[in-house]
């Protein structure tokens, strides 16, 4: 069996720089013709990217399995997703947005080669078709019913974790450059996320005026204020640290050979890597700060949907998520509810004693 691989080239017009090919170097004309069809949509560049890799290991099943493109249904997919769970480290098992991701990409390609859907089940007659009847039940088929959705993995719920104020504050001392603090003050007051941060130019900020133009997901943008704890930062970081160079990316190396060059997302988990060291925060990281934002703001009082624009959201159940509050912080507004609705009780020591 033919090994393959996600290979990157140079950008060309209305065409994706990612194509999968084996192990002779040919390309996969039916994965690499979805690439292209997606690059042209206008879409994020991390989109080609994410389907490439998702294709790449659905594709390398279907060939383990003597599988054609044609001949795919929903029940195979369960077995992909047998076949994922099995392969994966116990340590280290697939998230569930993982999987489903690649269960949507793979109908996609589907739709887009095939011009219809994929089908349930095998080619048999309606009222027998066997699909999956939940997703908790990979591995067992059920008569099929009109308007059952598509298999999915149930992903879990999870409460959004933030930093504590004395986590924060610890990570903070440990910074040694305006870069640094004006980079983490972005994600905490802000918001950001990591490529946000990184594809900030010059020309976005407004100091004048407290305020920043943000490219979000899908390259939508949002203007932003900004904390004045932040603008100060930011001001002695382009007065006193940032380099001169020949473009207008925001934020740079400050040391060595890279000197000048646009920060990475590599330096940026090395920067983060190495504050976590030095602060002895381990849970600091820059996804974390965002959900501290979020949760920060609902702890204050702030309306969701100002929240939603804030942080880029394209629905508010996105954003609800941090109105889900942690344990503690549950049991810091019952024992605030419980000291005001007792206040003035009796206490106990007034009560007569038994004789």
């Amino acid at each position: 069996m033919n090994e393959y691989r996600v290979t990157f080239r140079s950008p060309m017009p209305g065409a994706s720089e990612y194509r999968i090919v084996d192990a002779e170097g040919s390309e996969v004309q039916v994965i690499n013709a979805f690439l292209d069809a997606t690059a042209l949509r206008g879409l994020s560049p991390r989109t080609p990217r994410t389907y490439a890799y998702a294709l790449l290991s659905v594709w390398k099943w279907m060939q383990k399995n003597a599988l054609l493109l044609e001949d795919l249904t929903e029940c195979h997919l369960a077995d992909y997703i047998r076949h994922v769970r099995e392969e994966a480290p116990k340590e280290k098992p697939p998230a569930p947005r993982s999987i489903n991701l690649h269960l949507v990409v793979t109908r996609s390609l589907y739709r887009f080669q095939r011009g219809s859907e994929l089908p349930r089940a095998a080619r048999t007659p309606l009222e027998a078709q066997p699909v999956f009847e939940r997703p908790s039940r990979v591995g067992v088929c059920a008569t099929r019913r009109l308007g059952r959705p598509a298999l999915r993995v149930k992903v879990p719920r999870r409460l959004i974790d933030p930093l504590k104020r004395d986590e924060v504050l610890r990570f903070f001392e440990s910074f040694r450059t305006h870069r640094d603090l004006s980079i983490a003050g972005l994600m905490l007051f802000s918001g950001l996320r990591s490529r946000e941060v990184l594809l900030l130019r010059l020309r976005d900020l407004n100091l004048l005026q407290d305020e920043f133009r943000v490219l979000g997901k899908g390259d939508k943008d949002r203007v932003l204020p900004l904390a004045p704890y932040v603008r100060r930062a930011l001001s002695s970081y382009l007065e006193l640290e940032r380099p001169k160079t020949s473009h207008d990316l925001l934020f740079v190396s400050l040391k060595g050979s890279a000197r000048g060059s646009p920060m990475t997302p590599v330096g940026l988990r090395r920067l983060f890597r190495y504050h976590r060291k030095r602060s002895g925060v381990e849970r600091a990281n820059p996804h974390r700060f965002r959900h501290t934002f979020g949760a920060d703001m609902v702890r204050e009082g702030m309306p969701l949907v100002v929240l939603m624009r804030l942080m880029g959201h394209t629905t508010i159940e996105m954003t609800l998520r941090y109105a889900n509050l942690s344990a503690e912080d549950v049991r810091e507004e019952f024992d605030r509810a419980v000291r005001r609705l007792t206040n003035g009780w009796p206490d106990g020591k007034s009560l007569p004693k038994n004789p």
